[in-house]
């Protein structure tokens, strides 16, 4: 959907942002975007924040995840405890599920497939379903922040998404896992109990591990592969 600001505006509006409290950022966004906006939501730490954000400010916003189908059973408990808390509606809160069951993905592309090809694994049953939720909206949010990895140093408050032809805010882009602790426990936001078992980040059981301390806060996402991202957004390094 066309984007009702230029990328010259894009990147004022970046640089106006840059320093502002991550609440402002959303509002700003609600303001410009209103109901073609979404969030993504992986029920981890920094999305979580997201959402009890988005939702005291509009309290009729939207959200979206990736049932994988290979979730976590604590990432599903954390969604329920969404709903309940902001009493959230069925159009609020929306899963998307692969095209294929994983018997049928088994069937066409063998077992146990991200053993083998996990960039394959992650398109069939996250970026797919991320490209058709996305084609109905002109803007999203997601929980980026730059020392989350290299891949990510680059971000900016808000951005074209060039992959998936929308404008992308990253509320989060200049906090420190520490701020995003703070605020869960300033406002007693539900949160992911695998995070308290050394899990920082939460993907699917069969790609994610716990991560020792002084190890990158992703490190734990597919450990046996070099793979660092599941294609939801594009790799860069920092300028």
């Amino acid at each position: 959907m066309k984007s009702p600001l230029a990328a010259n505006e894009l990147n004022s509006l970046h640089q106006s942002l840059e320093g502002t409290a991550p609440q402002e950022i959303v509002r700003t966004a609600i303001q410009l975007f209103g109901d073609q906006l979404i969030l993504a939501c992986s029920f981890g730490a920094e999305d979580v924040v997201l959402a009890d954000m988005l939702f005291r400010i509009n309290p009729q916003g939207r959200l979206f995840y990736l049932d994988t189908d290979f979730l976590f059973p604590e990432t599903f408990v954390v969604r329920d405890r969404f709903i309940q808390r902001y009493d959230l509606q069925t159009n609020q809160i929306i899963p998307m599920k692969s095209a294929l069951t994983p018997e049928e993905q088994a069937a066409q592309y063998g077992e146990a497939l991200w053993l083998r090809d996990p960039d394959q694994c992650c398109k069939l049953r996250k970026v797919d379903s991320l490209t058709k939720i996305l084609r109905h909206y002109q803007a999203w949010i997601t929980g980026i922040r730059r020392d989350q990895s290299p891949t990510r140093a680059s971000a900016k408050i808000v951005e074209w998404d060039t992959k998936f032809g929308l404008v992308k805010w990253n509320p989060l882009a200049a906090w420190s896992w520490d701020q995003v602790w703070t605020y869960i426990r300033e406002h007693d936001v539900p949160y992911n109990e695998l995070h308290d078992q050394h899990f920082p980040s939460i993907g699917c059981t069969h790609c994610t591990a716990p991560v020792l301390p002084g190890e990158n806060l992703r490190s734990g996402r597919w450990k046996q592969f070099t793979k660092t991202e599941c294609g939801l957004h594009p790799v860069k390094q920092a300028d």
